[in-house]
């Protein structure tokens, strides 16, 4: 069996071979990709719902779908991305081909998590291999079955020689990030970066993190809502809350409070029946550490229960649970919640809201649910996030021509469509002269005077638009 440093050496010697180079290299790798996901759609649905009990609904929209919609969005437009970006020219350069040109970085280390474990893991790697990249994947062990079942697909499907598949826990992706990668892509915890980085430092590795964070669903002024809450409760509880986008939290006045709280318990009932732990639609904590963690926070709060709240640890079930009277410094705003559990904390003005909103770390999305345009567009110029969506939740991360990434605590940089193909490129500046013009180019050489110097004050100016015929 082969040490990590020997696949990571075995996947450099490839890369150096020029074979991921080619368009119609990576185009095939990208089409056995989409066979692998197709092929075996049923093997997956059975792994997530093992390890997550997701219902085929929802692991068909967010792990199949938008997996197949990313791969046939990269294969449609990455040849378009390869070409050179050819560069304005000032009058100094006029005859040199001056262009960007999108190089791959070399052999890279995406690390996957549980909570999406097809969908995290796949999307960052259609990008990496558009952009011609050696890939070295590590699913997250937590999500025990869809580990297992990647491990076996991918050496199938693609090329060995230059994607392998690293399973293990702590311990492994540890010893892993002790090689030298040329990048790394990680989402997970804030905790988990802190390593990742200080792993990157010894080898001055760049760093993609996909980490999420606290986001807010502020709602004001006028609303619909009885829609607000159905799309409200469907954002919080996909996937029981285990999302790095679901609204964390809840920002209204205190009106606008008593008249969701109705009909979030009528959406609730209306998604999962009242006896939610029976419906098949409902998904399951991950694992017993992560539903103590859950209920530990749920235990410490000083908030009131007011829809939800029972949960059984053998199932490890958690009902979609709601809870008023929070306050800025209960147990349940010290961290992501990523969970069923949903504080609604409340503010009387919009500029209340902001100033909340804003006293917390740039979350990974910033929800505003209002009827009103200038309420949304003040929301969206005076707060930062990662992404953001007005009425509604989740949505704008299933786009792959909009940027998916964090800012600050949320994260560092984006990927999705051309975006993930940059991320996983460099961007090298080429310039290509010849030997023309030498007497133009002799203005910089010694000696110098001031008249030369003003020529090529001029020369080189961006104003210059002066003919050289």
């Amino acid at each position: 069996m082969e040490t990590h440093s020997q696949v990571v050496d075995r996947l450099r010697s490839s890369f150096r071979s020029g074979v991921t180079i080619p368009e119609q290299f990576r185009r095939t790798q990208l089409t056995k990709l989409m066979s692998m996901v197709k092929d075996n759609e049923e093997q997956i649905l059975n792994a997530l719902h093992n390890d997550l009990a997701k219902p085929k609904f929802e692991a068909i929209l967010s792990e199949v779908v938008i997996v197949i919609n990313e791969l046939h969005h990269a294969i449609a437009n990455f040849k378009s991305w390869m070409q050179p970006e050819y560069v304005s020219k000032n009058l100094a350069t006029k005859l040199d081909d001056c262009f960007v040109k999108r190089e791959p970085l070399g052999v890279v280390l995406i690390i996957g998590a549980w909570n999406y474990p097809l969908q995290l893991l796949i999307l960052p790697m259609v990008a990496a291999i558009a952009a011609g990249n050696c890939i070295v994947v590590k699913p997250s062990e937590v999500s025990a079955a869809t580990d297992s079942l990647i491990a076996e697909l991918i050496p199938k499907y693609l090329s060995q020689d230059c994607y392998a598949v690293v399973s293990g826990g702590a311990e492994e992706t540890k010893a892993l990030l002790q090689n030298r990668f040329d990048h790394i892509f990680y989402t997970g915890s804030q905790t988990v970066a802190r390593s990742i980085l200080q792993a990157a430092s010894v080898h001055l590795t760049p760093v993609t993190l996909e980490l999420g964070g606290k986001c807010p669903c502020f709602i004001y002024g006028r609303v619909n809502i009885a829609a607000a809450a159905r799309r409200l409760a469907w954002a919080k509880f996909f996937n029981a809350g285990q999302s790095c986008v679901a609204p964390d939290y809840v920002l209204c006045s205190l009106a606008t409070r008593d008249a969701l709280l109705p009909a979030l318990r009528e959406a609730l009932e209306g998604f999962y029946s009242k006896e939610p732990q029976k419906c098949p639609d409902l998904s399951r904590i991950v694992s017993p550490r992560h539903w103590m963690r859950l209920m530990e926070l749920l235990k410490k709060s000083s908030g009131k229960v007011v829809l939800g709240g029972e949960s059984d640890q053998e199932d490890k079930y958690i009902a979609p649970t709601v809870l008023v009277d929070v306050s800025e410094d209960d147990s349940l705003m010290e961290e992501e919640i990523f969970g069923p559990i949903l504080p609604i904390l409340t503010v009387e003005t919009l500029e209340e809201g902001i100033d909340f909103i804003n006293r917390k770390e740039k979350p990974l999305a910033v929800y505003v649910f209002s009827d009103e345009s200038s309420v949304v567009n003040t929301v969206l110029e005076k707060t930062s996030s990662g992404g953001f969506c007005s009425n509604d939740g989740i949505i704008h991360m299933t786009l792959p021509s909009l940027p998916f990434g964090g800012v600050g605590a949320s994260g560092w940089g984006s990927y999705h469509g051309r975006w993930g193909f940059e991320t996983f490129s460099h961007q090298r500046a080429c310039m290509l002269r010849g030997w023309a013009l030498e007497r133009l180019n002799g203005l910089r050489y010694p000696p110098y005077s001031d008249e030369k110097l003003g020529w090529l004050r001029w020369t080189t100016s961006p104003k210059s638009s002066c003919s050289l015929m």
